[in-house]
């Protein structure tokens, strides 16, 4: 009897265990950045392998309707960070060396929401929220940082602003250790400070923010895969991206945490596809970076968590970035700020319940505070604005961009999205029941967030913080 009653004690409390565990998993968020909605095996890649972006997906969920924050570099990790769109907190376009704002630490960050919870947090690679020392990740809840202050490409060697950019720095926590690194060893040097992140951290929950600056040009590649790829460098740099999300999957086996590490790997954007031969795919839709088409906004995302999410799911759910911090907080009970965010919990999607639709309606926002698209269902309304365009242009080769024209007026149109991803066929007054239905979100989203091109400043934003 006694014997019996040691076995339940001991059952009990390995059970209690796994139970508290199962509330803390480790959270790893690779954010890759300027990779395609084409740029992965799974997706139509061709040229060059990613077997282990495929093996993702054979052991996870891959989600074919998933949207980025804003189709541009600073915009999208503020709203990966915080859960919101990034116009709500004052975030349009992309910040360089000059400016002098940044994340606002009123705002509650992905890292910030787990340390309540004992979390170990790292982000290594791209920051791009601020680069004065007043918005550096280690004042946003991580407690190390290694990498760059905003994009690769913000060099003294930029193809068509030579010398207008100071020397890039490389950061570690807050102190710049080097200067115009050694960018073939980006991809590699970010993966091994990750690989010892994991290590370290293997007996206590942990958050690791992975942003890639591969594969935005200018294009860099170790000696490991140099060559390697029937594309060319670009098809180089996503072999060795590839490899990258390998070795940290090895180290999750490796460690015996993979049952406890949820990982998830997604993009910032669409791909810059005036630079030719350097950029990415997107897998035949419409424009790219820098516009509220598909081919800007529409990226992969694949998550993997070992006995949670089912092997070889595909959702074609609608979903975003957005969603990432708020469905952290649910699963992990973390408690959120109360400040309101635009995210919304997709754990149900991710277990593989596509019975419900978390996420109602997608906005696009890009330029200042412009509503430039509503997406609801299959159906996408498109509102006259101007915009960035690459159609018409002869795209650039190795390394130099081609022309765009960044002042181009899209006249607007309704398109279904089921029959027609590229957005080709404007059926605008034929559906005059899903016109209406997708103006009245608008209407209510020009309240909330405002519109610059009405005049609408919205009761529910709020500013970056600026320094004088």
């Amino acid at each position: 009897m006694q014997i019996k009653l040691i076995l339940l004690s001991l059952f009990l409390l390995a059970t209690a265990s796994i139970n508290a565990q199962s509330k803390t998993p480790n959270i790893i968020l690779v954010y890759i950045d300027d990779m395609g909605y084409g740029d992965i095996g799974i997706a139509g890649a061709n040229a060059y392998n990613t077997p282990n972006f495929n093996q993702m997906q054979k052991e996870g969920i891959f989600f074919t309707q998933f949207y980025s924050p804003q189709a541009v570099c600073t915009a999208s990790r503020a709203g990966v960070l915080t859960g919101t769109y990034p116009n709500r907190i004052g975030f349009a376009g992309a910040l360089d060396h000059m400016s002098k704002m940044g994340l606002n630490p009123d705002e509650q960050t992905i890292p910030e929401l787990l340390k309540s919870k004992g979390y170990k947090t790292a982000a290594y690679g791209k920051w791009h929220l601020g680069h004065l020392p007043e918005f550096l990740p280690l004042k946003h809840g991580f407690d190390e940082f290694f990498g760059i202050p905003y994009s690769n490409d913000m060099w003294p060697n930029h193809p068509t602003g030579k010398n207008y950019y100071p020397p890039l720095p490389l950061i570690e926590n807050e102190t710049t250790v080097q200067t115009n690194p050694d960018q073939t060893q980006f991809t590699t040097r970010f993966t091994e400070k990750s690989l010892s992140f994991i290590e370290k951290n293997k007996a206590n929950p942990f958050f690791l923010y992975l942003a890639h600056p591969m594969p935005h040009v200018p294009l860099f590649v170790s000696d490991k895969f140099k060559g390697k790829s029937k594309q060319g460098l670009y098809g180089d740099v996503m072999m060795e991206l590839d490899w990258s999300i390998g070795q940290i999957r090895n180290k999750l086996k490796e460690l015996k945490i993979e049952e406890n590490t949820l990982l998830i790997v997604t993009s910032d954007n669409g791909p810059w596809i005036n630079y030719g031969n350097h950029a990415g795919s997107t897998a035949g839709l419409r424009e790219g970076k820098g516009t509220s088409f598909e081919g800007g906004q529409k990226v992969p995302c694949l998550m993997v968590w070992k006995g949670v999410i089912q092997g070889g799911t595909i959702c074609n759910n609608l979903a975003s970035s957005i969603d990432i911090l708020p469905t952290i907080a649910a699963i992990t009970g973390a408690e959120l700020s109360g400040r309101k965010i635009d995210g919304v919990n997709i754990y149900e999607l991710m277990k593989g319940d596509f019975s419900q639709n978390p996420r109602d309606h997608f906005l696009y926002y890009y330029r200042k505070n412009s509503l430039e698209a509503i997406r609801k269902g299959t159906w996408k309304l498109v509102f006259p604005h101007h915009s960035r365009t690459y159609e018409g242009f002869k795209p650039g080769i190795d390394g130099m961009p081609g022309q765009v024209n960044e002042n181009y007026f899209v006249e607007g149109g309704l398109y279904d999205l089921r029959r027609d991803p590229g957005e080709r066929y404007n059926v605008r007054g034929d559906y005059p029941e899903i016109e209406a239905e997708l103006l009245k979100i608008a209407k209510e989203a020009r309240e909330d967030l405002g519109d610059d091109l009405t005049g609408n400043p919205g009761k529910n934003r709020r500013p970056a913080k600026v320094l004088n």
